[in-house]
């Protein structure tokens, strides 16, 4: 069979190929060569498509249509880093890109920190998270407030700082009667720093004797000096001032007290002039005790003494004598003590005083053996 068209009044074939198939019948050589054109010619018509977008990154090659068998790469986007999947890709015969498993992850940033006296604010620290700084009360931030974890994984500022504030001087008094101490060494007083406030002779200080910097910048609540006078001290029962003069006395002066033979002293011997404007605490002056035994031998200053020949005057005030006591199952003898107090002696009820008569016949009591010497 034969196909032709006329064109220009002469004949012409329509189609090689048909020709190809009438040879091919009785050429195997031809059939093989017919085949392989035929799928060529259908190959020639397919090709991929442009390849998936894939969040955070973004292939090498970008354009509308790829060959059979041409490569793409993916590359995850500045701030990116690739966590699983494959980057290369084929465009295969069938003209359709394989599944793309290729994922990113934003990078990371370093923990910025510690900020000492202060704090810092996130969310995270992935690619283009912000941290906020911020200080402590007390200090103030020195440098950027916040800082941006950047592509390449560094922040965008560095740490800042917090510095404690600082308080001004203290004001001082007048003729610079207030004066202060810095507990802390330094040039400056700062959040915290304590100073110690005193008086100059003879004004009295009123108040907190410390003062602290606050966060504020300015100090706690400051004292204050004032003058204080306090009245001619009173005297004391059966005693006297030593040397005091008809006046009145300024803070922290002092007055010495006496008390008159044979009363003793109670109490410490000076009296001060408090801020109060009165004096403190006054000692008094306490009597002695009489022994309320005739005939006794009693323990006195580790001695052994007769009541009714060395003793007749008594004892002083806080003094102590020891009266022995007999032990009748053990014939012994022992000591109770008994202390004088402000003209008052008690006798231990064991004590048994003894007559005239008693002393001359019978062995006095303190001559017995001493019941701890007994076995």
């Amino acid at each position: 069979m034969k196909h032709s068209v006329q064109k220009g009044g002469k004949g012409l074939s329509l189609d090689p190929f048909w020709a190809a198939c009438n040879e091919a019948t009785m050429s195997p050589v031809l059939l093989i060569f017919w085949t392989v054109a035929l799928a060529h010619t259908i190959l020639a018509g397919r090709v991929c498509p442009r390849p998936p977008e894939i969040p955070l990154a973004t292939a090498d090659i970008q354009k509308e249509e790829f060959d059979i068998g041409e490569e793409i790469t993916y590359h995850c986007d500045p701030g990116y880093v690739a966590q699983s999947g494959s980057r290369r890709y084929t465009c295969p015969m069938s003209g359709r890109w394989p599944i793309v498993t290729f994922r990113c992850i934003p990078k990371k940033c370093h923990y910025p920190g510690p900020l000492e006296n202060g704090e810092i604010q996130h969310t995270g620290f992935n690619y283009q998270s912000f941290v906020r700084f911020s200080c402590d009360p007390g200090y103030i931030l020195q440098g950027k407030k916040t800082a941006q974890c950047l592509a390449d994984g560094q922040w965008s500022e560095k740490l800042p700082t917090c510095q404690p504030v600082v308080c001004p001087p203290p004001p001082v008094s007048e003729f610079g009667a207030l004066s202060y101490l810095k507990l802390v060494p330094g040039n400056v007083s700062v959040f915290q720093d304590v100073i110690k406030f005193e008086c100059l002779p003879p004004l009295a200080l009123f108040g907190n004797e410390t003062a602290k910097c606050l966060a504020s910048g300015n100090w706690s609540e400051l004292p204050e000096c004032r003058s204080v006078e306090c009245p001619y001290p009173e005297q004391i029962e059966n005693g006297f001032i030593n040397f005091a003069l008809r006046r009145t006395y300024k803070y922290k002066e002092t007055v010495q007290y006496g008390c008159n033979p044979p009363y003793v002293l109670d109490g410490g011997s000076a009296s001060s002039c408090e801020k109060t404007g009165t004096w403190s605490t006054k000692p008094a002056c306490r009597a002695p005790c009489a022994i309320p035994v005739k005939r006794a031998t009693v323990l006195y200053n580790e001695q052994k003494l007769k009541v009714q020949d060395h003793l007749r005057d008594g004892i002083k005030h806080a003094e102590t004598i020891w009266f022995f006591c007999k032990n009748k199952e053990q014939q012994c003898s022992y000591t109770v003590p008994t202390q004088c107090v402000d003209g008052t002696l008690s006798v231990p009820a064991c004590f048994k005083e003894r007559g005239w008569f008693s002393n001359l016949v019978k062995t006095d009591v303190a001559d017995m053996t001493p019941c701890e010497n007994i076995n």
